[in-house]
């Protein structure tokens, strides 16, 4: 069975995407920890982050970098933190997210409720500073 992110990436589900390479799939996070919250994923399905391959790696860390910076251009932040957690759906994948300190990548604080709106909004904004 396909995983939730597989089915976003084939457009099953919806989501608000920021990025996109043939390889690798960049969208808003729909309970963000922080505004700008975004999740980075390989297209392939690969349930452990680092199960990918050597060449999958470096090119996901690539792509996200690339995210990272739209992230650094849109969300005035001391750095774009980056963590790899993969408990909550069997894909690997990055969470990207601006920072001025730890706690905010506190990952038990309670997550929130952004509007759809807000998020395509943000979407839209990280994209044009990508492609920038």
């Amino acid at each position: 069975m396909s995983s939730l992110f597989t089915k976003i990436i084939q457009g099953e589900i919806p989501c608000h995407k920021v990025f996109e390479t043939n390889t690798c799939f960049a969208f808003m996070d729909i309970r963000p920890v922080q505004n700008g919250h975004v999740l980075v994923v390989p297209k392939v399905e690969v349930d452990r982050f680092f199960d990918l391959s050597a060449d999958q790696l470096a090119d996901i860390m690539a792509f996200a970098q690339q995210v990272a910076g739209g992230i650094e251009k849109v969300f005035p932040c001391d750095r774009v933190g980056m963590s790899v957690i993969g408990l909550e759906v069997p894909h690997a994948h990055i969470h990207l997210m601006p920072i001025n300190s730890l706690y905010d990548m506190d990952f038990t604080r309670p997550k929130g409720n952004t509007s759809p709106e807000h998020l395509k909004q943000v979407a839209i904004q990280i994209a044009g500073a990508i492609r920038a």
